[in-house]
């Protein structure tokens, strides 16, 4: 696909992107390179490939799920101001 310089314009104003005169050129060759690059992509036959999560396949090295800390819930709550039913009451403050 080749692109006119009044599509590099468009595209350039709908970017918001201000160009230099002297540039518009070389933008102009280049996106219809890149342009040009995605038709070829897009005529590969991928009928028969299944679609991937990453590219690499690998999987993720995880820690042993293991607890560490003791359980201090009831010394945390003996020392709180309000407890009800293990939760810790706290003041309205939105009405």
């Amino acid at each position: 696909m080749s692109l006119e310089r009044s599509d590099v314009e468009k595209i350039a104003n709908l970017a918001r992107l201000a160009l230099n005169e002297d540039d518009i050129p070389a933008y102009t060759r280049d996106l219809s390179s890149i342009l040009t690059l995605v038709e070829q992509l897009n005529q590969a036959d991928t009928d028969n490939i299944e679609p991937m999560a990453h590219p690499v396949d690998a999987t993720q090295r995880l820690r042993d799920d293991v607890v560490k800390e003791q359980n201090q819930r009831d010394k945390f709550q003996s020392i709180a101001p309000e407890v009800d039913n293990g939760l810790y009451l706290v003041p309205q403050v939105i009405e």
